[in-house]
C-alpha cells in the first residue's frame, strides 16, 4: 500500500471544518512535500513527525512522500495536524492497516520523542463532529427530525483521538466518543489491535467529562457594595434583562466594584451556551472556568482589532470572548474614539462580521456592556467638596469623547455619588448576590416563557408584539420623548427596560410606575 487517507479537522474562526490528509509514497529521491495551503506550523511538522515516528519504534519511509491537505483551498494552521500526518505516513508505508482509520478522527501535536502535547480548539472539533453526525442522522431518516432529540449514543460512530490533556475538554460534548492518548505509540498500538486483536496492546481509555457543578460559585459578592441603592437597583435591572449600563461618578465611588459583581447575579449558563463559550476560549487558547459567565475587563489602550477581532485570518476579539457574559470598559473616555465606535454595530446585532480580501468571518458578540467614567478629567465635577478645578470647556471636551450614537445604545445611565466615610462605616450589609439572583432568575423565566429571549434582544416587531402600553403610559412616553429628545432607538430601549422592571415586579402589564423608572435611567 502506497496511499493512505486520514481524517482530521482544521480550525477556522470558531468552526472546525473536516480536513482529509492524503499520503502518497512514490519512487524517487527521499523527500517530504506538504501541499494544500499549510501555514508555518504545519510546514514545520515534517521534522517533528519524522523524529516522533523514529523514536516510537517505527521506520520512516526512505522514499518520496507527498502529503495533500484537502480541501486544497482551506488554510490549515497549528500543530494539531502532526498526529494525523504521522498516522497517514505509517499507514501508507504498511506499518498500520489503513482499513481501520475510517472510523477515527485525529488531532494532536507531536513531541520529538513521540509524546502527544495539548492543542487548541479540541472542543470546537468535538462539536463539529457531533453536528456532522446529527446532520447525517437527519438526512438518512425521513422520520427523525433535528428538532427531536437523538439518543446520545446514536449521534455519531466516529471516534476522536486527542492528546490526554485535551481529553476532559473534548469529552464535554455528548454523543462523541473521545479517546485520550499520551503518545503516538499508544495510538498505533490501539489501531493495530483493531486489525489484529491477538497483538498485545494497551487500549486507549474513553475519556469521560468531570461532572459540571450544579451552581457556579464566584469569589466576589454583591454584598461587598455598601450603600449605592440606586446603582444596585440598576445593576439588578441590567442583569434581569441583559441591558447595557454606564456608571458615572467620582473616583472611589464603587463603579468598578459593582461592575465586577454583575456576573454573580446573572442566571447560570445553559449547557449549550457553556459549551459555546468554552469552545471560543479553546480556540483562543485562553483559560476559562467552565460554566461561569465571562467577565472581560480591557485596558483603554486596546486596539480596535483586539477589541472586535481581526487579523489577516480573522480571530475572535474581546467582544467575542465576552459572549454570554460581561464586557467592562473602565475609564470610558480614555479609550480611543475610533475603538469605541466599532462597538456600535455589535451592540445592536449581537455579532460581528469581519471581512478581509480572502476571507469573511462572523463571530458571536452577545455580551452585556458595562462602562464606567468620571464626570470630568479630574473626576470631581459636582462633588460637594468643591475640589473640582476643571474649566467648563475641559469638561465638555472630556465628555465629547463619547459620541451620541454610542451613548444612545446604552440602556441605563447611572450617576454613582461618592459616599461619606461615616456612611461607609455605618452602612448595613446589603443583599447578597444569591438573594438578588433569585429575583433575576424569576424575571428571566418570565421572559423565556413569553418570548424565548431576554428583553434586550427584542427587535422592533417583537417589541410591538410583547410590550403593550395603556393610554396613560403612552401619554407619559410621548411627553418624555419631547422633553428628553428620545430617538426611536432610545424609545425602544426605554420600552425594553420598562418591560424588565415589570418582570422583576411579577407584573404582566407595564404600568406608569415601570415606565417612569425606566425613563429615569435615560438622563443622557
Amino acid at each position: 500500500m502506497s496511499f493512505a487517507q486520514v481524517y482530521t479537522r482544521s480550525v477556522v474562526g470558531l468552526h472546525a471544518p473536516k480536513v482529509i490528509i492524503e499520503v502518497h509514497l512514490s519512487q524517487g529521491l527521499p523527500a517530504l512535500t506538504i501541499v494544500g495551503l499549510p501555514e508555518a506550523a504545519v510546514r514545520e511538522s515534517k521534522d517533528r513527525v519524522r523524529s516522533a515516528i523514529l523514536n516510537s519504534g517505527f521506520q520512516f519511509p526512505n522514499r518520496r512522500l507527498t502529503i495533500n491537505l484537502a480541501p486544497a483551498d482551506l488554510p490549515k494552521d497549528g500543530a494539531r495536524l502532526d498526529l494525523p500526518i504521522a498516522i497517514g505516513i505509517l499507514a501508507a508505508s504498511d506499518q498500520l492497516d489503513p482499513d481501520v482509520l475510517s472510523g477515527f478522527e485525529f488531532i494532536g501535536e507531536l513531541a520529538l520523542n513521540g509524546n502527544l502535547r495539548q492543542v487548541t480548539g479540541s472542543l470546537a472539533v468535538a462539536r463539529a463532529i457531533k453536528a456532522e453526525g446529527l446532520a447525517a442522522k437527519s438526512s438518512s431518516s425521513h422520520e427523525q427530525s433535528l428538532t427531536e432529540p437523538l439518543p446520545v449514543e446514536a449521534v455519531t460512530s466516529v471516534k476522536l483521538i486527542v492528546p490526554m490533556d485535551n481529553g476532559a475538554e473534548a469529552s464535554r460534548v455528548e454523543g462523541v466518543e473521545v479517546l485520550g492518548a499520551h503518545s503516538l505509540k499508544a495510538v498505533c498500538d490501539h489501531l493495530q489491535s483493531l486489525a489484529n486483536p491477538s497483538i498485545p496492546h494497551e487500549s486507549l481509555a474513553v475519556v469521560t467529562p468531570s461532572p459540571a457543578p450544579q451552581h457556579i460559585g464566584y469569589q466576589v459578592d454583591l454584598a461587598d457594595v455598601k450603600g449605592q441603592h440606586h446603582a444596585r437597583r440598576a445593576l439588578e435591572i441590567a442583569a434581569a434583562g441583559g441591558h447595557s449600563i454606564l456608571f458615572t461618578g467620582p473616583p472611589g465611588s464603587g463603579k468598578t466594584l459593582m461592575a465586577s459583581r454583575l456576573p454573580t447575579i446573572l442566571p447560570d449558563l445553559s449547557d449549550e451556551d457553556a459549551l459555546e463559550v468554552a469552545s471560543t476560549y479553546s480556540v483562543a487558547d485562553s483559560d476559562y472556568d467552565y460554566g461561569t459567565r465571562p467577565f472581560r475587563q480591557v485596558h483603554h489602550t486596546i486596539s480596535a482589532v483586539a477589541l472586535v477581532g481581526g487579523g489577516s485570518r480573522p480571530k475572535p476579539g474581546e467582544i467575542t470572548l465576552a459572549n454570554k457574559g460581561v464586557l467592562f470598559l473602565d475609564e470610558l473616555p480614555e479609550f480611543d474614539r475610533t475603538v469605541l465606535e466599532v462597538l456600535r454595530q455589535p451592540l445592536e446585532a449581537k455579532q460581528i462580521t469581519i471581512s478581509r480580501a480572502n476571507s469573511q468571518m462572523t463571530f458571536p458578540a452577545n455580551f452585556q456592556l458595562v462602562a464606567a467614567m468620571n464626570p470630568c478629567p479630574c473626576g470631581y465635577d459636582g462633588d460637594a467638596s468643591g475640589r473640582c478645578r476643571c474649566r467648563p470647556e475641559q469638561i465638555k471636551r472630556y465628555q465629547d469623547k463619547l459620541s451620541g450614537p454610542l451613548l444612545d445604545r446604552i440602556d441605563l445611565h447611572i450617576t454613582v455619588p461618592a459616599l461619606p466615610i461615616a456612611d461607609l462605616q455605618n452602612a448595613q450589609v446589603g443583599e447578597t448576590s444569591e438573594q438578588v439572583r433569585v429575583r433575576v432568575i424569576a424575571a428571566h423565566k418570565h421572559q423565556m416563557q413569553r418570548q424565548q429571549k431576554v428583553n434586550n434582544e427584542l427587535n422592533p416587531s417583537e417589541i410591538d408584539k410583547y410590550i403593550q402600553l395603556g393610554e396613560s403610559e403612552q401619554q407619559l412616553l410621548q411627553l418624555a420623548q419631547q422633553r428628553l429628545n428620545l430617538s426611536a432607538r432610545g424609545y425602544h430601549r426605554v420600552l425594553r427596560v420598562a418591560r424588565t422592571i415589570a418582570d422583576l415586579s411579577d407584573s404582566v402589564d407595564i404600568t406608569s410606575v415601570h415606565v417612569s423608572e425606566a425613563l429615569s435611567y435615560r438622563s443622557k
